[in-house]
């Protein structure tokens, strides 16, 4: 015989309590605050990685820059070198290429007007501008580097192995031969690039 039994619960249900108001979606505004977060700090870090990359590319047109003016070094030393076999033209200045028979105490490459300076042709496939300035080693210009006002710094032997300054009223050894040139070239290339090189020869 089966007895049924009926059990009763005494009590009531227990209701889920509800958040308050102002705790509502506060787990989402977190997440847009830590989502913006990450979001600037990955446009940082773009930003870092492509000024690296422009200052490297700075640098490396700087260096092209330098290593391309040798050509106006070497265009300037052909043209000095074709001009020792008559010294008398290299007592005065020379229009064309621009050369000075004087050192120039003022002479600053920075400040220097190199619109009419010597331009070297013709210009390198890679676009740079190469142009160029000689000057004497001399203090005072269309002045031959022998005569007794004159000071030049000279080759101080045949051998060519040291140097030294004739001031006024010396008498230079007779084993001088050439006084000493001043080469200096500028060369203006891509992201207005420009550098500066020179070169002492006699």
């Amino acid at each position: 015989m089966i007895h049924s039994i009926n059990l009763k619960i005494i009590g009531t249900p227990v209701k889920s309590r509800s958040l308050p108001n102002r705790q509502r979606g506060v787990v989402l505004m977190i997440s847009l605050v830590v989502l913006v977060a990450m979001a600037l700090a990955g446009i940082a870090m773009v930003r870092q990685l492509s000024g690296g990359l422009g200052i490297a590319g700075n640098l490396a047109f700087k260096q092209s820059a330098t290593s391309i003016g040798d050509a106006g070094l070497e265009a300037a030393r052909i043209w000095l070198k074709d001009q020792l076999v008559d010294p008398n033209v290299l007592s005065n200045d020379v229009t064309s290429p621009r050369y000075f028979s004087s050192w120039d105490e003022t002479f600053n490459p920075m400040t220097f007007n190199w619109g009419d300076a010597t331009t070297v042709t013709p210009a390198p496939a890679t676009g740079e501008r190469i142009r160029y300035v000689i000057h004497r080693l001399c203090k005072f210009a269309n002045t031959a580097h022998t005569a007794g006002s004159q000071e030049c710094v000279v080759v101080s032997n045949s051998s060519g192995t040291g140097s030294e300054t004739i001031g006024a009223n010396d008498t230079p050894p007779p084993d001088v031969t050439s006084p000493f040139y001043r080469i200096t070239a500028r060369v203006d290339g891509p992201r207005n690039t420009t550098s500066f090189v020179q070169l002492v020869m006699y």
